[in-house]
């Protein structure tokens, strides 16, 4: 049985991306699609918490501002470095480093891997999470293609 919110979130994300606007599906006609794909109903909620989380910080102008300079040093926290394994840290620094994204998308990055209920996530969920925010972002679209490749063609090389 799938249990995680993060593989509820991945099967969203696969599902939906390609749907436009108005194409849209309602909240309870999702959550009925994903009951019957085996999801339970508190993974399900949580899902929907952790994207509602993602787009007020999308809304938040305050985050954009702290991070205005491009100079900056990460350091991160205890808490994060416990979910965070140095692969994951290291390839979000590698992001940061090449310019793949700004400071306050980084920052929404790590916020959402928080934000999952998991003790540690490995790189292949961190690259989930950083397309996801991407997704979420006006402006980003040339660095969630290449996540995307990257994320897509991974899979693809282990499927062969």
């Amino acid at each position: 049985m799938k249990e995680n919110v993060l593989d509820v979130l991945m099967y969203l994300f696969e599902n939906y991306i390609d749907d436009d606007a108005n194409s849209r599906t309602d909240r309870d006609a999702i959550t009925v699609e994903l009951q019957q794909a085996g999801f339970p109903s508190q993974e399900i909620d949580k899902a929907f918490s952790w994207l509602e989380g993602l787009s007020e910080l999308r809304s938040n102008d305050t985050l954009a501002e702290k991070f205005h300079s491009k100079k900056s040093l990460r350091i991160f926290s205890e808490q994060e470095k416990k979910k965070l394994n140095a692969e994951c840290m290291g390839f979000i620094l590698f992001l940061d480093n090449i310019g793949a994204f700004s400071q306050s998308i980084r920052e929404m990055i790590i916020d959402r891997v928080m934000a999952l209920e998991t003790k540690e996530i490995d790189l292949e969920q961190l690259k989930w999470v950083v397309l996801m925010v991407l997704f979420n972002q006006p402006g980003q679209e040339a660095a969630f293609a290449w996540i995307e490749d990257v994320v897509f063609e991974e899979a693809a090389s282990s499927v062969h």
